[in-house]
This record gives C-alpha cells, sequence and structure tokens, in this order.
C-alpha cells in the first residue's frame, strides 16, 4: 500500500502548475508545454558549469513531470495519491496494466479497508452533562418577602436537577459491534442511575439487529431488542420491543417506526408507541442545504399536540443557524426560538427561548463540543412576564458577543498562528530549496527573457513591467500586518506567447520561477503590463486562472 495512504502528507511538486497546464489537460497541450520548458532549460544551451548543472536539474525536474502527466496509467495514481504514491519500489498499490477507472476502485477498496481497520480501533464515546437551573428567584419574588431576611437583597438562584449520560462503542468485528452505556440522575434531592449493555450485529447491507440488557434503580432490570431494515430503495421500518422488571410488576412496551423518502430532500414518517404511554406519531421533515421544515402531529395518552418547526441555515464559515417552532396540545402551547453557531473547529454553541402555558419562560443553553453535549435549561419563570422574555432574548446575545469578541476570536487567532508556524518549520527545508530553485530558473530564463522582450516590442505586444505573487495587505485594518511577496517578472514574461499570457487554475506557486513566500496564507498575483502601448493592471486571487491581455485590466488615464 502506498505511504500516501496511511499519512495524509500532500507533497508540493504540483506537476500541473509546473507545466502550466489543466488537469484536464489533452496529450497534445502537455506535449507543447513539455516542449517549450525543454528549449528553456535544456543543459546544452549553457556554458557555464554552474548554469549548466542548474538546468540539468530543472530539465529533469521537467522531464519527470512529463513522463508521469502523458502516462495514463501514472497520471490516475498522482491525481489520487500524489507524488509519494508513485514510489515504484515493490508498487503493491495497482498493476501496471490497469486502466484509469480500475485504478480509482482500487483506490475507493482500500479507502474502505483502512476505514474497517479504524473502526476497530474506536471506540466513538458519546456523553451528554445537563444541568437544570431554577432561576425564578429573578422575576417572580415580592421584595417585601425578603427585606428583613439576612442576604435577602440577592435572588435566590439553586441547581434542581442534573443528568449525567455516557457511551462507548467496542467494534468486535467489521459486523458486531457492543455498545455500553450509563447514566446518573438527580432531581431536588432524589435521584439514581442506570448502565445498560447493546450487542448490535450488521447482518445484511438492508439491516441490522440489536440486544440490549440494562439494570438500574431508577427503572429496574431492562430487556430489549431494536431491528432496522431496508424495506425498499427509499423505505425503511424500524421496531423496538423491551420488557421493564420493576417492583410494579413487568410493563411490556413497543415502538414501530416506518419512514419514507418522499422526494430527493423530504421524509416522512410514521410511528406507533405501545405501553405505558400510547400514541400514534406522523411527520414530515424538509431538509435543504438553506432550511430544515418538520411539521409533525400526535396522537395519544396522555399527550396529544401538533408541532411545526423551521430553520434557516446562512451559507457562512461559521454555519449560523436560526430556528423557531411552536407547539400546542392537552399540556399548553409553547413558542421557541433560538439560534446555533460554530465557534470553533469542533464547538457549536447555541440559545432557545422558550415561551409556553403554563410552563413559563425559559432559556436553554447547548453545547456541543465534538461528541460531547453540554446542556443548561434555565427556568426563569413559571408567568408570561415580557421582562423575563425580554431578558432571555438579549442577555445571551450579548454575553455571546462579548465572548466572541474578548475571549473566542482571540484564542482562534493565536491558534491560527501557531499552526501556521508549526507548518512553517516543517517545511522550511522544503520551502529553501523551492527558492532556491526559483532563483536558478530565474537566471535560466534571461536569455529567452530578453528575445521574448524584443520579439513583443516590435508588434506593441505584450510586455509584462512588474509582477508580485504573495501575502498583500489592502485592508486598512491589517496595517499592521507585513506583505510578504517575490518580484516573478522574468518568469511570467517567459510565459508570454503571441502576446498572450494564460494561466491554470494550479497553485502558482508551482510555476516555474516561483515559489511560496508565506506558507499557509492566502496568496495572489499581482501584474502590472503594457499592452499596444497602453498601460494595465490586474490582481489574480490564488487558484483562479488567469488570461491577459484583457480590456477590463486597462489603466485610464486619469488614474
Amino acid at each position: 500500500m502506498a505511504p500516501s495512504l496511511e499519512d495524509g502528507e500532500i507533497d508540493n511538486d504540483d506537476y500541473y502548475s509546473l507545466l502550466n497546464v489543466r488537469r484536464e489537460a489533452t496529450q497534445e497541450e502537455l506535449k507543447g508545454s513539455y516542449r517549450r520548458l525543454c528549449m528553456l532549460y535544456h543543459p546544452d544551451k549553457h556554458r557555464d558549469p554552474e548554469l549548466k548543472r542548474q538546468a540539468e536539474q530543472l530539465f529533469n525536474l521537467v522531464h519527470q513531470a512529463y513522463e508521469v502527466l502523458s502516462d495514463p496509467q501514472s497520471r490516475a495514481i498522482y491525481d489520487i495519491y500524489g507524488k509519494r504514491g508513485l514510489d515504484v519500489e515493490g508498487w503493491e498499490v495497482v498493476e501496471r496494466k490497469r486502466t484509469p477507472v480500475e485504478i480509482r476502485e482500487e483506490f475507493e477498496r482500500l479507502q474502505r479497508a483502512r476505514e474497517e481497520r479504524r473502526l476497530q480501533q474506536r471506540t466513538n464515546p458519546k456523553g451528554m452533562i445537563s444541568v437544570g437551573v431554577d432561576a425564578t428567584d429573578l422575576f417572580d419574588r415580592y421584595e417585601e418577602d425578603y427585606e428583613d431576611a439576612p442576604g435577602g437583597g440577592f435572588p435566590h438562584v439553586e441547581i434542581n436537577k442534573m443528568h449525567i449520560s455516557q457511551s462507548i462503542e467496542a467494534p468486535l468485528t467489521t459486523t458486531d459491534t457492543a455498545v455500553l452505556s450509563g447514566s446518573l440522575s438527580t432531581h431536588n434531592g432524589n435521584g439514581g442511575g442506570n448502565i445498560n449493555v447493546a450487542l448490535r450485529r450488521v447482518t445484511s447491507a438492508k439491516g441490522w439487529g440489536e440486544v440490549e440488557f440494562g439494570a438500574g434503580d431508577t427503572h429496574g432490570p431492562l430487556l430489549g431488542m431494536k431491528i432496522f431494515r431496508n424495506l425498499t430503495a427509499r423505505c425503511f421500518v424500524t421496531a423496538q420491543c423491551g420488557l421493564n422488571f420493576s417492583s410494579r410488576g413487568v410493563r411490556p412496551g413497543c415502538t414501530t417506526m416506518l419512514a419514507r423518502h418522499l422526494d430527493k430532500n423530504t421524509m416522512g414518517y410514521l410511528q406507533w408507541r405501545w405501553g405505558t404511554q400510547s400514541s400514534m406519531n406522523t411527520s414530515i421533515v424538509r431538509d435543504t442545504k438553506t432550511s430544515h421544515f418538520t411539521l409533525a402531529m400526535q396522537l395519544g395518552i396522555p399527550h396529544s399536540f401538533m408541532m411545526m418547526s423551521y430553520q434557516y441555515k446562512f451559507q457562512d464559515d461559521d454555519q449560523t443557524k436560526v430556528k423557531g417552532s411552536i407547539k400546542a396540545g392537552f399540556f399548553g402551547t409553547v413558542v421557541e426560538y433560538g439560534a446555533e453557531r460554530k465557534i470553533s473547529r469542533h464547538s457549536v454553541l447555541g440559545a432557545t427561548v422558550s415561551v409556553g402555558v403554563p410552563q413559563g419562560v425559559s432559556l436553554k443553553i447547548k453545547l456541543n463540543r465534538a461528541s460531547q453535549t453540554y446542556f443548561f435549561p434555565i427556568h426563569l419563570t413559571d408567568q408570561l412576564l415580557p421582562s423575563a422574555v425580554f431578558y432571555a432574548t438579549v442577555g445571551p446575545l450579548v454575553f455571546y458577543l462579548a465572548i466572541q469578541r474578548l475571549v473566542i476570536r482571540p484564542y482562534v487567532r493565536a491558534q491560527k498562528e501557531q499552526d501556521l508556524e508549526k507548518h512553517r518549520e516543517s517545511s522550511a527545508s522544503d520551502i529553501a530549496r523551492k527558492r532556491q530553485e526559483a532563483e536558478s530558473a530565474v537566471l535560466l530564463m534571461q536569455e529567452s527573457v530578453r528575445r521574448i522582450i524584443e520579439t513583443e516590442e516590435s508588434k506593441l505586444g505584450l510586455i509584462i513591467l512588474n509582477a508580485w505573487y504573495g501575502k498583500f495587505v489592502t485592508d486598512n485594518s491589517r496595517k499592521h500586518e507585513r506583505a510578504k511577496v517575490i518580484d516573478v517578472t522574468v518568469p511570467l514574461q517567459c510565459l508570454v506567447k503571441d502576446s498572450k499570457l494564460i494561466l491554470t487554475e494550479a497553485t502558482k506557486s508551482g510555476l516555474p520561477g516561483f515559489y511560496d513566500p508565506c506558507v499557509g496564507e492566502e496568496k495572489s498575483l499581482k501584474v502590472l503590463y503594457q499592452f499596444q502601448g497602453v498601460m494595465h493592471q490586474v490582481l489574480s486571487p490564488e487558484g483562479e486562472a488567469l488570461r491577459i491581455p484583457k480590456q477590463s485590466h486597462r489603466i485610464d488615464a486619469d488614474t
């Protein structure tokens, strides 16, 4: 197996960028670019021993890139694995006679095998900590009742309930998994706990089954079974049955759910529950890239209700979501609204305000950190008080903005800078080698560039006056940052042909005469050029194709 399968390292040598061709380049495009660079770097064109040595190194690098990309099998391996996948020692990845399609299929098979190995080493821990807070004294108190009491000037806020649960998975084979879970709960000084063990087996690609055993001081011994089965490509069913042995006797229960894809983004669910709380529930869930909608109705004992919720997903880096719901039934009516946002790579913070009759007003704060959930329901009042609704809405927003500005942003910025510094240190030797190669390439280009400029000047063609590549600081708020750019005027002029310059979307740091002056940071290419005696200028972001000259690049005389 190729080394690149096990470690995620990416080689910095981009053969497409070196030859300045598209990833979909044809054999004719590859051959044309290869011949052009061979003429530029051929060692026999240089008499100076040092220049001849440098030309030979660059010539060999260009030849190596062409050899890989011109061979369909090698090109397919390079596209998938990178340069490390081309290690011919043993070459156990694939057979040479296989087609590119077969190579990609083999890669997918190897990926699945790697996932199975990772599965056997993973416990997939999941946990939740819930802390209920009773803060009704903030809004429902009478001031005269506390005037003579010690500490009566301060509202009394207490924790009245807690719940802790944790589960881990232990893969036994590729089809069998053991799940161990447990929980502890307490409410107003009374509590208990339980522990469950489940054995799950994947019987086929269409279904799985699970047997569960449990014990605890809250519900007594438990014996249950759960089955999942795909009936068709668009429909599946789950069934769950259990027996609960308690001091009150044996309490059986059964739940069955039928689900069907109504269209690409919509699911329909129908659920029956039989036992101490029998009910029938039906719901429709529509989930798209920008929204999530749920409509549900339940008929049962003791609760029957209707519920509708809507969530809008902003298309930003922080994955911001705003949501609202209304639920009405025999227990009363509850309206909820809230938002959640990604605050770091693995953390999502959310807050929801719940206003209902007769429940009152509550604020629910949730933090998801990887596979752990921290939930804080805060009960503010048993009545519908406008002040409680106002503070439950505005308070978390003000608190979040303050924490975001004072804690989260500085932490994320420091973490990013630390990661960049580590990356620079690990790639320092490679960047030094790339810089030396780029400087050598520029020396070898001088004679060719001189001839190209003479030809272009004779027909008022394309002349590169100045070109810089790297990080530019244009935002006034980032004036303290230092620009990190290199002069690439000569390498760009060398790529001019018939008064045209065409750069593909490949990374520009791999172009002949280029290197990366600021590893891990955003880069751009700024070009000042002359065409038909008129000045032009363009700023091209990294990863975008560039074609000059263009009328839109023209600099007005007033400017």
